[in-house]
């Protein structure tokens, strides 16, 4: 009995003995309970991003893919889906083997990463500052480096080439986008001059809409453009696409908050939705004004400058700055494309660049002046300013246009030595549906 009480006494010494140093190493050294608390996987915030991961990629297939595939005409639908789906394939592929690990590791400069998470290892962590695992947040952004090159899908429609199509994007998400993912989202020199951009109104919307811009023009109009009339084939297919592109960019903008919160996610997503209705009835009303009709069309496309709009800014305004922002982009992007069909003339077929790029960077340069405190935004810090972050904003955008801009002229041209960019007159007047992939999207007999 002896012999069992000293043992007993023994253990409860021992374990005050542990959990007393213990305890005092976390008092001594208050950060190391902070690395505790921060290494811990929240499952709510997991959920939530592997639901909006799942919302982003809905917005490629169908979303994009639908909304496209109404505004090309019928002898062209199947193309614009394969190709969609080829590019979501070939970039996930690519993001897993290096992209992710370009953009987003922890080591490695501030213009590019390094290989640490090549093929997606190394994984098995929690990011800092965050609360979900690094494969999670890896996932999530690869549903945006999907997203990217397949919006520039609808400068080329009806015309380029499919092989060329799939080696393009393919480089240009590891040339193009993957550094600047890097530069504004990755802790480079972008972050850390303090460019603001929420959910990729300078990553996705500006290096989608410049180089969709820089591709009209290398590709040449399509056979017969602007003479021909070359209607949507199906407004109701476009019409819900955009719907689904709609309710996908929850995901989207109150993915980007990587967390389930109030002043996150809800805060993201309802601005996101405000700023897309208020755009969508000012393009149906200058519609109305300019043409005497509203249309189907004029609906989803306002509605998506709406979004292209304030994803940047999504969580750094408040409701007004959503509804000044949703009007204000809606009205620019309605007369860009005015200006780049009609007194520009450049085919950007499906106005990638009049509609993301505009309101991608219209939404990157006025959030420095929506974010302000007095119209409900997050404010700017003690040594920011608004006109401080103007200029950021501006410079931000510059150097993230001028990147995409050159690096998609280089891998343009070098891919079409090898396979040419542009089908031939006779494939184009077959329609690239039998020309490129020997099928009908629609088969009525």
């Amino acid at each position: 009995m002896l012999k069992s009480f000293a043992s007993s006494t023994l253990r409860k010494t021992c374990s005050i003995a542990i959990g007393g140093a213990l305890l005092g190493g976390i008092l001594i050294n208050p950060a190391m309970a902070q690395e505790a608390v921060v290494a811990e996987v929240d499952s709510g915030d997991t959920a939530w991003i592997l639901t909006a991961s799942a919302l982003v990629l809905f917005m490629t297939m169908p979303g994009l893919a639908l909304f496209y595939g109404g505004l090309v005409r019928t002898k062209n639908f199947l193309s614009v889906l394969i190709q969609c789906g080829a590019i979501a394939a070939i970039v996930s592929l690519l993001w897993i083997v290096i992209g992710y690990s370009l953009a987003f590791s922890v080591e490695g400069g501030q213009f590019l990463g390094n290989a640490d998470n090549a093929m997606f290892s190394n994984m098995f962590t929690v990011r800092d500052g965050q609360s979900i695992g690094e494969l999670v947040f890896g996932l999530f952004q690869m549903t945006f480096a999907i997203i990217t090159p397949a919006l520039i899908v609808g400068a080329w429609v009806e015309r380029a080439r499919f092989g060329w199509v799939v080696a393009f994007a393919a480089l240009w998400s590891l040339i193009v986008y993957a550094p600047v993912a890097r530069w504004v989202w990755g802790n480079g020199w972008l972050a850390e001059m303090g460019v603001h951009d929420f959910a990729g109104g300078i990553v996705v919307h500006t290096t989608a809409g410049v180089a969709a811009i820089i591709l009209a023009l290398l590709l040449g109009k399509r056979t017969g453009w602007p003479k021909q009339l070359m209607l949507p084939h199906s407004p109701a297919l476009t019409v819900a696409g955009a719907a689904m592109l709609w309710v996908g960019w929850f995901g989207f903008n109150g993915g980007s908050a990587l967390t389930a919160s109030d002043d996150g996610a809800a805060a993201a997503i309802i601005n996101t939705h405000l700023a897309a209705s208020v755009a969508a009835l000012v393009w149906m009303l200058v519609e109305k004004v300019k043409v005497g009709k509203s249309t189907a069309i004029g609906f989803a496309t306002g509605a998506i400058a709406g979004l292209a709009t304030i994803t940047p800014a999504a969580d750094w305004v408040g409701p007004i700055g959503a509804i000044l922002l949703g009007a204000t982009g809606s009205l620019l992007c309605f007369y860009a494309v005015h200006l780049i069909k009609i007194k520009l003339k450049i085919d950007d077929s499906l106005d990638v660049f009049a509609v993301h790029g505009v309101g991608g960077i219209w939404g990157s340069i006025m959030v420095a002046v929506m974010m302000s405190e007095t119209i409900g935004g997050a404010g700017y810090g003690e040594d920011g300013s608004m006109f401080s972050q103007f200029i950021t904003q501006i410079i931000g955008v510059g150097a993230v246009a001028a990147w995409t801009a050159i690096g998609t002229i280089i891998i343009a041209l070098a891919v079409s030595m090898v396979i040419p960019m542009r089908v031939s007159q006779d494939e184009e007047r077959e329609g690239l549906d039998i020309a490129n992939h020997g099928e009908r999207a629609w088969d009525f007999d």
